[in-house]
Formats: C-alpha cells, structure tokens, sequence
C-alpha cells in the first residue's frame, strides 16, 4: 500500500494508475464546443480522446477539462486530465497526442499530477480575453478569431462600465437561460478593456464563469461604446438579474480562455497568455 510519504509520481505507479494533465490550445471555429457531443457531431473532447487513444496502447481515454468551452470559442490555456495505465515520458504524451490531431488543436505540455488533481474543481480562477476588430471594413485575415464591428466604439465609456462587474455579485443577468450552475454567484477579480489600433481586447478574470457570461459582458460594453446605452445601463442591467435585460450576447468567434490557475502546489507549466496574434503588441498586455 502506498506510503503518504510517497512522491505522487511514486504513488500513482504503486496504484498502477497515471494522472496526467495536458494544456491544450485550439481554434473552436469548425467545432460544436469542447465537450464530447452525439457521433458525427465534431467536439475537440472527441478529437482529443481519440489522439490520445492512439498513444494509450488503444485504451480508451476520457477526460475532464477545466472549462466547458462552447461552439466557435477557441482556447489557449485550456487544461484537461485523464488516467492512465501506460506509463510514457510527458513529450511522448505531447508529442503523439498531435501527431493523430487535426492542426486547429494542439496539446502544448503534459505532467504527471497527484491524484487529488482535479482539471475542473482544483481551479481557483479563470481567465479569458474577447478581441474585437473595430473597423468599417471586415477583415479578410482573422475573420474566424475576432468579432468584427463596423461601428466606433468608445473605449473610455467600456472601460467605465467594466467596473460595475468587478467584485462578488448575483449574476443572473449576464448567463444563458440554460444555464445548468446552481449559483449564479461569481466573483470577477479584474476586468479591463485594453486598446491597440483596431483591437479592442476585454481581459477578463474571475473565480469561475457563468455560462455566456463573458459574451454577454462583451454584448453590453459594445452597445456602451457605441453609444446605444448609458453608462450605467451596465450596473442597471447586472441588479436587475434579469436576462431580458441584459442585452445581445455577443459573437463566439473573439473569445479565448487564456489561462486557468490552481494552487500552487501543483506547479503546473506557466506559457504566455494569449492568443498568438497579440504577443507581438505593444506593452498593454505584458502588465495585465
């Protein structure tokens, strides 16, 4: 029987059972969302499972991620775990799982965890940016990574509004009617609104989301820069925990989950924030 005093990578081989987490990144434009769907329905759980099947001596993998990611959404710092009874060296797990991936999903670094990891309940906060192109000509390049706008948007009036979400609050206003959480309680820990040329980034961080909360804070800070709402129709829209009155939820398409935290006890590979095309901007982000 293994000793507590054991190192967890010394644990799991006297279990015969490997608990290895993945970070994984990927464009979600041609997918139904992460989680796995109905066969002939493309997921990127699917796609996953069955790469890493293909590494796993073909037994069957299932995986638990820390966010539930939906339809055209892309990732990249999603983080994911599974079993095993295979014991490979963490590139090998790197290195195969893309090897039987298509090339819009990538898993970027693999470590062996403790049992007690958990992809989605060890998580203490989660972090995404919604980017959109502001201009009155669409792109050609990006069409697919960014939400376009023809109109002007003020980003002095967005970032004003952004501060009635920061803090501990009922967001029912801001969530899908479908959705399944059991508390609509979350706790936002900083939300900026950021600027280079034509890009507008929403940087947004909290202890967990709600679902198409950050799409449905995206929604109302664009009708706020483009001058359709007050100011403080935001902080009206969030106390009125309504739906109806939480305006238009934004496209799929500008978002990215960025990052996932967890203690530090797990010491899990840090890579920058992204997506790739921002890390060459200016400092605006470097600090945030």
């Amino acid at each position: 029987m293994p000793s507590e005093t054991m190192p967890a990578a010394a644990q799991e081989a006297a279990a015969g059972v490997f608990r290895i987490a993945l970070g994984v990144e990927y464009n979600g434009f041609n997918y139904r969302g992460f989680q796995l769907q109905q066969t002939g329905t493309p997921s990127i759980q699917g796609h996953l499972e069955q790469a890493l099947q293909q590494v796993n001596a073909d037994i069957p993998v299932r995986l638990s991620c820390a966010g539930r990611t939906d339809a055209m959404v892309h990732a990249c710092g999603q983080v994911v775990h599974f079993d095993t009874p295979i014991e490979r060296s963490m590139r090998s797990w790197v290195m195969g799982a893309n090897r039987y991936l298509p090339r819009d999903i990538s898993v970027v670094w693999a470590q062996s965890m403790p049992q007690d990891f958990h992809a989605r309940f060890s998580a203490i906060a989660r972090r995404y940016r919604y980017v959109i192109y502001s201009d009155e000509v669409r792109p050609a390049h990006m069409a697919q990574e960014v939400t376009w706008t023809h109109r002007a948007l003020d980003i002095e009036k967005m970032r004003a509004a952004a501060q009635y979400f920061i803090g501990t609050h009922d967001f029912s206003a801001l969530r899908a009617t479908g959705c399944q959480a059991r508390s609509p309680v979350r706790t936002i820990h900083h939300l900026q609104v950021l600027e280079s040329g034509k890009l507008i980034i929403i940087d947004v961080r909290a202890n967990a989301f709600l679902h198409h909360m950050v799409r449905n804070i995206a929604g109302i800070l664009m009708t706020i820069g483009a001058g359709e709402r007050p100011i403080d129709w935001a902080q009206a829209a969030l106390k009125s925990c309504d739906r109806k009155a939480g305006g238009v939820t934004a496209a799929p398409y500008g978002l990215y989950m960025v990052q996932v935290e967890y203690p530090e006890q797990f010491k899990l590979p840090e890579r920058y924030l992204g997506p790739h095309f921002l890390s060459g901007l200016p400092d605006i982000l470097a600090e945030n």
